[in-house]
């Protein structure tokens, strides 16, 4: 069996263990992004996971495990680095527009490359400071990006106001919660299993 066909098979079954149905050829679009973050990784440093399968649990299904969250026609993704989770969030649910954020040059410069490539549709990739950032996003994502107070404290006025921000933590950010700016309130916290993943994983669900 080839590499592909382990990795390919490696996220179908993730896929089915967090039980979603992805659109006709969602899962090789997936394949195809992680090759093409492996390719660049080389020379631009995009992450510092290695390995092809690990990239798939700790990229692609970390990602995807927070797709049932995500709502609304439009998505920003602050601190996006690479493109997590919004990349695969956008392969997974196309149809939404997808404004994908980072102050790293090089990593704004793969971001456009995958776009282009990869022939993501409604989706963008600036390269500027969260603070800097115009719009208002039915859906915000941050995956390890900053503190609560600090995430909000930067990007709170990009939230439309009845938007969810969805905030990718490992354990749970119990001492967090005092700071979050007044304004904003916890919705929900969520443990979330992401298969082949032996590590905590939270999703704090905020709003207005």
């Amino acid at each position: 069996m080839t590499a592909r066909a382990n990795l390919h098979r490696q996220l179908e079954q993730g896929v089915a263990a967090l039980g979603l149905t992805l659109p006709a050829g969602a899962l090789e679009r997936l394949l195809d992004y992680q090759a093409l973050l492996e390719r660049w990784n080389g020379a631009y440093n995009l992450t510092a996971i290695r390995d092809p399968a690990e990239m798939v649990t700790r990229h692609l299904l970390d990602s995807l495990a927070i797709l049932p969250f995500v709502e609304g026609a439009t998505l920003a993704d602050l601190g996006t680095g690479p493109g997590l989770p919004g990349i695969p969030l956008a392969i997974a649910a196309p149809g939404r527009q997808v404004l994908l954020v980072d102050s790293n040059g090089k990593k704004v410069r793969f971001l456009r490359e995958a776009i282009r490539a990869l022939r993501l549709e409604g989706v963008r990739a600036v390269q500027s400071r969260v603070e800097d950032v115009e719009g208002q996003f039915d859906c915000i994502t941050a995956r390890a990006f900053a503190s609560l107070a600090d995430m909000l404290g930067w990007g709170g006025h990009l939230l439309a106001p009845q938007g969810t921000w969805l905030a990718m933590k490992g354990r749970a950010p119990d001492d967090e919660l005092p700071g979050i700016p007044p304004g904003f309130a916890v919705r929900g916290m969520h443990a979330l299993a992401v298969p082949g993943l032996d590590a905590e994983r939270r999703l704090v669900v905020l709003g207005r």
